[in-house]
């Protein structure tokens, strides 16, 4: 990638930060968190600022671009799921690019002036509580950037592409085995039934583990707290000052988390353990019956055309679906992976449709085999 493109995708996405966190802070009730995305907001619209003269000066652009649509469907997304589920994965785009601007810079012999880091740094003495910010205020912002939000979203794309992926590459075997509509039918629905309900259970125990695993933890943790309190205190000190916050403001904070046992709780359950008191709060299952219907709807795209076609027609057509499904969760993983459209659903697209060739063949195989 060459620097003028490198600078071109910065760009872009100092606009989308920009764009999104002024969308967080419209719909934060915390005026001071709310104040703190407004002010990244502007910070992230000077870096823009600055990055569009210099590709106006070289003649790459002669207009601001606007919010992408990347961004604009992730604004829509945190105005129905929240945006703590988003704003993880635009910071991982911003990570990536801070790194690749480097290695450019190092590569052609440009000196590193140490600006690349700029929207980590912003956040990281933002979450430092260099605003005034108290130790309740901290945790949540902390919250926001550590937690992988993004996760949920993550699973519902990953699961319906475990479902088709798997599907297909199952009914187009047994398409190739055998030339009757109703073993592919019973293979693919048989397959649906038993990848949805086995997702289900995984994610019913993984939840559930999770849970009981952190909420052991955390009584110890209150047991700590209430035996040696001082104990825990220094133990706050220690992890602001490891945030880069001063000594003496670092005492105030954690005296101030110490007045009230439930906020140093959670204070030293969120950083001490790395455990989110809000994600505990998730139903397992509800984790489950959504696990068992994300998977079922991805792999039931290629059964369907055996509903009512048989042979090389309903093959084609349950390929023809099966790539649409795939190029559209190609797109949707975009949304955490910051690379185009295009290049992301074909790529899905290639490495599912190569599954279910390799599958038909070993299919075909075994059935001439067996007929032979």
């Amino acid at each position: 990638m060459s620097e003028r493109t490198l600078q071109l995708e910065s760009l872009r996405t100092e606009v989308d930060a920009a764009f999104l966190y002024e969308r967080i802070a419209a719909n934060e009730r915390d005026q001071q968190i709310a104040r703190l995305f407004r002010e990244m907001a502007a910070i992230e619209r000077g870096h823009a600022a600055h990055a569009f003269a210099a590709l106006q000066r070289s003649g790459m652009l002669k207009a601001m671009p606007a919010p992408s649509w990347r961004a604009r469907t992730l604004d829509r997304i945190g105005r129905v799921m929240g945006y703590d589920h988003v704003i993880a994965q635009l910071m991982d785009v911003e990570k990536g690019l801070a790194k690749a601007s480097v290695a450019q810079k190092l590569r052609s012999g440009t000196p590193v002036s140490g600006a690349e880091q700029n929207h980590v740094r912003i956040l990281a003495s933002l979450m430092a509580g260099k605003r005034g910010m108290g130790g309740e205020q901290l945790g949540r912002i902390e919250g926001r950037h550590k937690s992988v939000g993004g996760n949920a979203l993550r699973a519902a794309v990953l699961g319906a592409n475990d479902g088709l992926v798997s599907n297909m590459s199952l009914v187009m075997g047994v398409a190739g085995a055998t030339e009757g509509q109703e073993g592919v039918l019973l293979a693919g629905l048989a397959g649906l039934l038993a990848g949805a309900l086995s997702m289900a259970l995984g994610e019913w125990i993984s939840v559930k583990s999770s849970q009981e695993l952190y909420e052991r933890q955390m009584a110890l943790e209150m047991t700590e707290l209430e035996t040696n309190p001082e104990g825990e205190r220094k133990e706050l000190v220690l992890i602001y000052m490891a945030k880069g916050i001063g000594e003496a403001e670092a005492h105030r904070l954690a005296d101030e988390a110490m007045r009230d046992t439930g906020k140093a709780h959670a204070l030293l359950v969120k950083e001490e353990l790395g455990i989110n008191a809000e994600e505990l709060q998730g139903s397992a299952w509800e984790a489950a019956i959504t696990s068992f219907f994300l998977f079922a709807i991805g792999a039931i795209l290629p059964v369907l055309p055996f509903f009512f076609l048989t042979g090389l027609k309903a093959i084609g057509l349950s390929l023809g679906l099966s790539a649409l499904g795939l190029f559209g969760i190609g797109g949707a993983i975009t949304l955490f992976t910051g690379r185009s459209l295009l290049f992301s659903g074909m790529r899905q697209v290639l490495f599912g449709l190569a599954a279910a060739a390799i599958t038909f063949g070993i299919g075909r195989l075994i059935g001439v085999n067996v007929a032979g």
